[in-house]
């Protein structure tokens, strides 16, 4: 744990007390987005001291060009960067002409910030003492609307408190933004417009290179004690810029206040000649519904996400304010309504990470969204995939593969390659696999085999065939080796046949030949499509038997695991425990060349394997994996802690699976990493999830059956979560006394618990089991 300064609270973040050395840590933690954009939680008003700003816009971003001091061929050409947006939010508040500003004032008290959670929205109160000496009392709200997600709104009103005086609030739009990280310093933004039309302004402006066509837009109201007031503005305009100052002369304790209506229209879902018109049509609704209408739909449209996606957890505050927040993230990211869009690493929180997709989505977040949501959503995310084939194929064919070999990207946001780090963008190659479990996952949870024959199997051929050539027939072992890899552990780079790349390499050849062999026998009209469009043959299957067939896989015999990679036992083994903590985070404290060397795992690796293809091993298996590889993680991922909480329960290891839980729920809220200002880390927060649904709940699907092993850590008086599961909604809650299952929607269902049979009738659709 790096930071603890955030209140438990069942429903809201709250940070009391300002702090400028926190502001860039609460400025990630306060994020909010709508699935269409979102941004950090700047404050309205200027500041001056140290901050990252962002506001971001879905599906929007730069090609920016790779540096590297030497380049090799095959390099990606850009690395992809979400952009730092035109902003809308910025309110300068002016106050007997002196600027507010936290930054400068003499004394800030009683300083509280609140994301709640069950109504999704951000808020500040404080006092200020400015260097005039006039003290002022602060309150604002803000929200992005989950209904019109184009638009987002913001209520600021300021109480003079010891003088009467002039205030003014100056609402403003600016194009003339930069990103935090950048390899060039680019200019990433054209302003071509800059219009108003009374108290509406409007910035048209596109990105260069990718020409993304957007339109900036905001509008204002006033109020002097809750009353509506007309005040003449005055209009500040430059060339990535317009501002309209408001100025009343306000009492002591009266308030003063703005609602200030943004957001951003964009060719992504207009005309890029009608932004102007659909910026107007949208603003005018907006302000026509006015702030607390627009509230109240947010707070009825949260109250639906929740109603599906909430975890209770009773008798554990930081255990249910964690993962309600990871819960909360996750939604501000994606909501499923556009195929197009896809999970980036930081969602609207930040700029790391660049490309909008990695395997992230298809290990992590595909479970979350399928049993929350309706299974469409899932699907969206399967045919994101879908529809990049072509570019994964050329991705390959980059790197001399041939025949339709696709090899997906590690990042992306069109289907091309876009990371610059050698041993991850040639060599992490394992994110192939994921591509391929994800949809063995969706058949598996939701029954619907007819995304494969329709779209799956095209990826699943493409998939099979990289795994093919990628192996190489080892005369020394007579099997099929794969080398030079990066696995899920990105502490080790270039080694040779790593478990968990070499098994899922056989396992997506194995279920690529069991699919072909379904739909070429039941689906015979998509068959003869596939079959013309990708030119298989018996011979060119046989090829794929023989490596899969005669895969290589370490294997020490003296301590009866799988090794991680070739050569693994040569390291200096020292555990974890015993490393001196002035070296951790060892990302941020060692070379290199010295992490390189080291035996210490960043995460789940050969354990990735065994979560998911655990019913390829025993538990006794998985108990020797997990006491010789654990003790070597230093979990500097944030991918890892969830998965070791999941295979800790399994193990029955409950105190080990908590502590697990609470680091993956709160890694950013407590900031583990060390790194939380630079932005959240939003696709391992579905893992937070899987923590207790898999991990404590112990959720599978086993023999097309919904099965659970509830177990239940002691700190806990109990815990509740549904799943969505072939459209029965099923809620489970567990206590210390047992097990109840509510059968919320759909027909009658057979369930396992604990190994036993369980009837969910409609008729009664309670049933417990202790």
């Amino acid at each position: 744990m790096n930071q603890d300064y955030i209140k438990p609270d069942h429903w809201s973040i709250i940070e009391e007390g300002f702090d400028v050395e926190r502001v860039k840590s609460s400025e990630s933690l306060f994020s909010i987005g709508n699935g269409a954009m979102g941004q950090r939680a700047n404050f309205e008003e200027h500041y001056s001291g140290p901050t990252f700003q962002g506001s971001y816009i879905a599906g929007v971003y730069y090609p920016d060009k790779t540096r590297v001091g030497w380049w090799k061929n095959g390099y990606p050409e850009y690395f992809a960067k979400v952009l730092n947006a035109p902003s809308w939010i910025g309110i300068n508040v002016f106050v007997n002409a002196n600027t507010l500003d936290l930054f400068t004032c003499k004394k800030v008290s009683e300083f509280k910030r609140e994301l709640n959670m069950k109504e999704g929205w951000l808020s500040r109160t404080f006092k200020a003492t400015m260097p005039n000496d006039i003290e002022v009392l602060v309150e604002t709200k803000r929200f992005l609307s989950v209904d019109l997600d184009e638009v987002g709104a913001i209520a600021y009103d300021i109480t003079p408190l010891n003088a009467d005086v002039d205030i003014t609030f100056e609402p403003y739009i600016d194009s003339g933004v930069t990103n935090e990280d950048t390899n060039w310093d680019d200019k990433f933004w054209e302003t071509t417009a800059v219009t108003q039309n009374g108290t509406q302004a409007f910035i048209e402006a596109h990105t260069l290179k990718t020409q993304f066509h957007t339109c900036t837009f905001m509008d204002s109201r006033c109020a002097l004690n809750g009353k509506p007031l007309e005040v003449n503005h005055k209009v500040s305009h430059q060339d990535t810029r317009i501002g309209f100052e408001y100025s009343a002369k306000v009492k002591a304790n009266e308030t003063f206040s703005i609602h200030k209506f943004g957001g951003y229209v964009v060719d992504r879902n207009h005309d890029k000649k009608q932004l102007l018109k659909a910026a107007k049509n949208v603003l005018t609704l907006s302000v026509d519904l006015g702030f607390e209408n627009l509230l109240k739909q947010q707070k009825e449209s949260w109250a639906k996400i929740w109603d599906m996606a909430d975890i209770t957890i009773a008798g554990d505050v930081k255990a249910q304010q964690g993962i309600r927040f990871n819960i909360m993230q996750l939604n501000h990211t994606y909501l499923g309504k556009d195929a197009r869009l896809n999970i980036g690493p930081k969602g609207f929180t930040g700029e790391k990470y660049g490309g909008s997709t990695y395997w992230d989505t298809e290990a992590y977040c595909i479970p979350f969204y399928m049993a929350t949501k309706d299974q469409k959503v899932a699907r969206n995310l399967l045919e994101y995939r879908y529809n990049h084939l072509d570019r994964a194929i050329e991705n390959a064919e980059k790197l001399g593969f041939t025949n339709g070999a696709a090899l997906y990207p590690m990042v992306t946001m069109n289907g091309e390659e876009c990371h610059n780090e050698w041993e991850i963008t040639f060599e992490e190659i394992h994110r192939n696999g994921a591509i391929a479990f994800a949809i063995f996952n969706y058949h598996r949870y939701t029954d619907d085999y007819s995304y494969i024959p329709e779209k799956g199997l095209e990826v699943l051929i493409g998939i099979a065939r990289f795994w093919q050539q990628r192996a190489t027939l080892s005369s020394a072992h007579n099997k099929y080796v794969i080398l030079g890899v990066t696995g899920p552990n990105e502490y080790e780079n270039n080694v040779n046949n790593n478990f968990y790349t070499n098994y899922i390499a056989k396992w997506c050849i194995d279920y690529a030949l069991e699919n072909i062999k379904i739909v070429s026998e039941d689906y015979k009209s998509d068959y003869k499509r596939i079959e013309s469009k990708v030119q298989i043959t018996e011979a060119e299957l046989d090829q794929w038997r023989a490596v899969a067939e005669n895969m290589y896989f370490p294997y020490s015999e003296e301590h009866q695991v799988y090794l991680q990679q070739d050569g693994f036992l040569d390291k200096e083994l020292i555990t974890v425990a015993d490393l001196d903590q002035a070296s951790r985070p060892i990302n941020q404290k060692w070379s290199w060349d010295r992490i390189l060397r080291s035996p210490y795992i960043k995460q789940a690796d050969t354990l990735q394997g065994f979560y998911f293809f655990e019913e390829d091993f025993t538990l006794d298996e998985l108990e020797r994996h997990f006491d010789f590889y654990e003790p070597f993680t230093v979990h500097e991922s944030s991918l890892s802690p969830c998965v070791h909480s999941i295979q800790a329960a399994k193990l029955g290891r409950m105190d080990q699976a908590y502590e697990f839980y609470l680091r993956t729920s709160r890694l950013d809220l407590d900031d583990y990493n060390k790194e939380v200002e630079e932005g959240l880390h939003i696709t391992s927060m579905a893992g937070t999830w899987m923590s207790i649904v898999e991990g404590f709940g112990g959720m599978r699907v086993k023999n097309n059956s919904l099965t659970f092993e509830p177990k239940i850590p002691k700190q806990w008086e109990g815990y509740s979560f549904k799943v969505n599961f072939r459209n029965h909604i099923i809620k489970v809650n567990v206590t210390q006394k047992g097990t109840t299952f509510t059968l919320e929607k759909g027909e009658d269902l057979n369930i396992l618990c604990h190994g036993k049979p369980v009837t969910l009738k409609v008729e009664t659709p309670e049933v417990s089991v202790s």
